[in-house]
């Protein structure tokens, strides 16, 4: 099966440039190829079949990781500039390796959990230190080398935790490698910790799913959609851009992959209205992270959650949806404000599809993601909602000779999502050398303190340390380990304050999402730039920019908890159920903050109507943090200078209007 080409040469070159998962071996003999495709498609459907014949948990994801390291190896060159087109003898010896390491759990899992009792051998130990080899190397040609270096820092820590020259509050007893390997490998508390059980039972599937949608013509429908709704605007290829990029990005999860796939239809678009090429890259980057943060599926991160946390999905996903409203709205309003500014025009409606064409077409491609949430809402098992889903997704696309599905398409599908998987596979399985240094050593209560003491007794200074600390962790990394990561090292650190598992999870995953628009390592802007051309830092500030939204919304949620529409009082930092708010409590925080937006918004842009001085711009942007300080004296004062600088403007707007 020859490999399907995703994108066009020149933004594949881009895609392999900021997504190293891109950069995969294309085959010259037709057998190696079809042997790959097979191993993706038999890789699919052995998760189907997991979800309703489990394994032991210790067995299913040591299959999951050594069947995704074979991938790796046939698929990912050792270096950039191998030959692709065949597969070395050192990485078919690789792949024997990679399937030993599931092989030799599975021969002896008896005696691991039942004679030994976890406590390792020698050939335990080799197998186990072979296997992190395997996984920091496959996660080298996948993701780069930030992450590995990364576990490589947090796997030196046990064996140098006991010695003299560390803080006192790092000092631990000595551990010899049995106890750290017999952690790694025998476990569910290292390699295959809750990061890889997340990988098996919700993230593979759901890139499947995405795959299937994919491959019905899903990513067309949501760019019809958007262009036929926004596309004739002031400005209306970047609104089509940040709605289209919304959508895709909430399925899909893999902001550089998005940015580039649905980019390379919306930037050359907005520049030919008029856009900077920085802002048309930035543009698609800020909405293609925030697509993440989107309900219901949020890249899957939403199931992640309610798995790590305990709390009913329907809950997280209520919660998440007015904080990804305003985000939208924040981004919205700035793309419109530059178009005002600049004049730019929309595309003419001539040049457009009509809604109703569009939904007659391909609206029928909704029904799975509809079926989907009324599925998980009704507490129905995620992982089996999942592939119920991608039934229906099949069903669903025979309905119109333009979606539906042949055999081979089917087949492509499996593939394609087995391959897609594979880059968040490796970095959850990466992660979980992290997670099990941390469970071995409490090294996760040391950061934990560390943030508090920086805090000094301050939930604001807490929460800024919690973020930098959530950045800087999540920098470079796939949304979903970017989260496990910082819920398991910093969000622990805001429970100090009394502060419920919901909102901390839920600031910490905001931080470790927007890293990536976030300089000196904002991919997705870097890829962004790449297909607009224009400069990758400039792109990078410009993205952060647009995307303030999602930096300002965390404090809010957290001091204004009914902005997730759950009320916290009188609940525990561990609480796993949530009473909605008074509807009044959520109607005041959305308003306020609607208003507060549209005033920065402004306020960055130098516009509302007609140009706005830099004077009342600064005062617009201090009126405009001040309506989002939880207190209503603020609230009052910051709206109403907000209203009144932006009704100064429309009228002075009105009458230039009477006199042109």
């Amino acid at each position: 099966m020859e490999k399907e080409p995703k994108v066009a040469p020149d933004t594949q070159e881009v895609l392999e440039k900021y997504d190293k998962d891109a950069m995969t071996r294309q085959f010259d003999k037709k057998s190696v190829i079809w042997i790959v495709a097979i191993i993706s498609v038999l890789y699919s459907l052995f998760h189907v079949y997991m979800v309703f014949n489990p394994m032991p948990a210790l067995q299913q994801r040591a299959i999951h990781v050594a069947i995704g390291l074979v991938l790796v190896y046939m698929l990912y060159p050792m270096f950039k500039k191998q030959d692709r087109t065949r597969l070395p003898v050192l990485d078919w010896i690789l792949t024997g390796l990679s399937l030993m390491t599931a092989v030799y759990i599975m021969v002896e899992y008896q005696a691991i959990v039942t004679e030994r009792g976890g406590i390792p051998n020698t050939l335990d130990i080799i197998v186990g230190i072979m296997t992190v080899l395997l996984i920091l190397e496959a996660a080298r040609r996948v993701t780069g080398i930030i992450l590995p270096i990364l576990a490589l820092v947090f796997l030196a820590y046990p064996f140098i935790s006991h010695m003299d020259f560390l803080p006192t509050m790092m000092l631990t007893r000595p551990y010899s490698p049995g106890d750290i390997f017999g952690q790694l490998y025998l476990s569910t508390e290292g390699l295959y910790s809750t990061a890889i059980g997340a990988s098996v039972n919700f993230i593979f599937l759901f890139i499947l799913f995405g795959a299937f949608l994919q491959k019905s013509g899903m990513g067309q429908f949501f760019n019809d959609l958007a262009m036929a709704l926004a596309g004739a605007n002031k400005g209306g290829p970047a609104k089509v851009a940040v709605v289209s990029s919304g959508f895709m990005g909430s399925i899909n999860g893999a902001a550089v992959a998005n940015v580039v796939s649905t980019g390379a239809f919306t930037i050359p678009l907005m520049k030919k209205v008029g856009y900077n090429k920085n802002f048309a890259g930035a543009v698609e980057a800020s909405a293609s992270v925030g697509g993440q943060i989107l309900p219901p599926i949020m890249g899957a991160s939403a199931f992640i959650m309610a798995e790590t946390t305990g709390i009913n999905y329907g809950v997280i996903a209520l919660a998440a949806l007015f904080p990804a409203i305003l985000y939208y709205f924040a981004v919205i309003m700035q793309v419109h404000y530059r178009a005002g500014k600049r004049n730019l025009q929309g595309i003419p409606k001539a040049d457009l599809p009509r809604v109703k064409e569009v939904m007659v077409e391909r609206g029928h491609l909704l029904i799975p993601i509809v079926g989907l949430i009324v599925m998980l809402f009704l507490n129905f098992p995620i992982p089996r909602a999942a592939v119920f889903t991608l039934f229906l997704t099949v069903i669903v696309a025979m309905l119109r000779k333009t979606t539906r599905m042949s055999p081979r398409d089917v087949f492509d599908a499996l593939a394609n999502g087995a391959q897609q998987a594979l880059s968040v596979m490796i970095a959850c399985a990466v992660v979980g050398i992290i997670i099990g240094v941390v469970s071995l050593t409490s090294f996760g209560a040391i950061m934990t303190s560390a943030i508090a003491s920086l805090g000094a007794g301050s939930l604001f200074l807490t929460l800024f340390f919690t973020m930098i600390a959530s950045m800087v962790l999540g920098m470079g990394l796939p949304s979903i380990p970017a989260y496990i990561i910082t819920a398991t090292m910093a969000a622990p650190a805001l429970a100090e304050f009394g502060i419920p598992v919901l909102l901390a999870h839920m600031f910490v995953f905001y931080f470790g999402i927007f890293a990536n628009v976030t300089p000196p390592v904002a991919l997705a802007a870097f890829a962004g730039a790449g297909i607009s051309g224009g400069n990758p830092m400039t792109t990078g500030f410009q993205a952060l920019k647009l995307s303030i939204a999602g930096f300002l919304i965390p404090y809010l949620f957290i001091y204004e908890p009914a902005l997730l529409m759950v009320d916290t009082e009188g609940l525990m930092s561990n609480a796993r159920e949530y009473p909605l708010a008074n509807f009044v409590d959520v109607g005041i925080v959305v308003v306020t903050s609607l208003i507060a937006l549209t005033g920065l918004a402004a306020a960055l842009e130098g516009f509302f109507k007609e140009h706005i001085n830099i004077l009342f711009r600064i005062i617009l942007a201090v009126a405009a943090m001040l309506s989002i300080v939880p207190e209503t004296y603020t609230d009052i004062i910051g709206v109403s200078i907000v209203i009144l600088i932006l009704g100064m403007n429309y009228l002075k707007w009105k009458r230039t209007e009477q006199f042109a």
